[in-house]
């Protein structure tokens, strides 16, 4: 099958900068899992690259989409920084998500799940602010880190917010690939991230439609529409390929049946140029409490 509108195979020349901190996945905040209760010394240093190593041929043999992540980004220290030997799935699925930020920033691009790219339009960064949504929400973890002034670029750039969902759709998508690593004594919640950024996108698209019309009308500009397009189509295949796992997410089901809902799936079928899916098998998955 072809590649969409404007979509690319994906370059390995690097062009921008390092992704903005305030774009970071919310485990960035503290830093890198696990950091401070690192062990110190040469043996210690030892075993924690090891450990590395192996993830990253684990990540090579069960995921190959996170694996291309890690051949595209330069520096390879900033993706292992994130792996953790207590959770490996854990530590893969962020080192892919963040270093998918990066990748974005660096070629000025985003990598889509299974292959290729397309390029981050600009001009929706003169959109109406996604901050305008968050009272729309019953306030979470999720609302106040992309959806708050001052937390998170996403909340003043939409563009940041399509960052964001590509990033949570390489998230899960590793953390999908990568099931069999979950340690069976914790409680998980990776498809809560990509179920809220498809509620706060879907949700920023029905307001542009009942009440922004510049953004509206800029949201159904070719370039833009076909980029949402893109970004949307490979999310929605992560999220109905996670159905048939349980006990991965906590808010998962809250925000899917919002993306769901009559409006916010009327407002992406204009953009879309089809019907949006609504993954019901994830709402009859069991529902655990969020490990965080």
């Amino acid at each position: 099958m072809g590649t969409p509108p404007g979509e690319t195979g994906m370059h390995e020349a690097a062009v921008g900068t390092p992704p903005r901190a305030t774009g970071m996945h919310e485990a960035a905040v503290a830093g890198p899992p696990g950091e401070t209760a690192a062990p110190r010394g040469p043996a210690a240093a030892s075993q924690a690259g090891e450990c590395q190593q192996n993830a990253i041929r684990q990540l090579k043999v069960l995921d190959p989409d996170g694996y291309s992540i890690y051949e595209l980004i330069d520096d390879k220290q900033f993706f292992r920084r994130w792996i953790t030997c207590d959770d490996v799935q854990l530590g893969l699925s962020t080192a892919v998500h963040e270093s998918t930020h990066y990748v974005t920033s660096r070629h000025d691009a985003f990598p889509l799940v299974n292959g290729g790219q397309i390029g981050r339009p600009h001009e929706v960064s003169k959109f109406y602010a996604p901050s305008l949504i968050a009272g729309k929400f019953t306030p979470s973890h999720f609302v106040d880190t992309y959806l708050t002034p001052g937390e998170a670029s996403s909340a003043t750039d939409f563009l940041y917010l399509l960052d964001e969902l590509n990033a949570y759709s390489h998230d899960l998508n590793a953390a999908v690939n990568l099931d069999n690593l979950r340690p069976h004594d914790v409680e998980v919640d990776h498809r809560d991230g990509l179920a809220a950024l498809m509620a706060f996108v879907a949700v920023y698209v029905e307001t542009a439609k009942e009440s922004e019309p510049i953004t509206w009308s800029g949201l159904q500009e070719p370039p833009v529409a076909n980029t949402v397009a893109a970004l949307w189509k490979r999310a929605e295949q992560v999220m109905v390929s996670s159905c048939r796992i349980p006990n991965i997410g906590g808010e998962d089901k809250t925000y899917i049946r919002r993306f769901c809902e009559a409006g916010p799936r009327s407002a992406m079928q204009t953009i879309l140029g089809r019907p949006p899916i609504c993954p019901v098998d994830c709402l009859r998955t069991p529902r655990t409490a969020s490990r965080y």
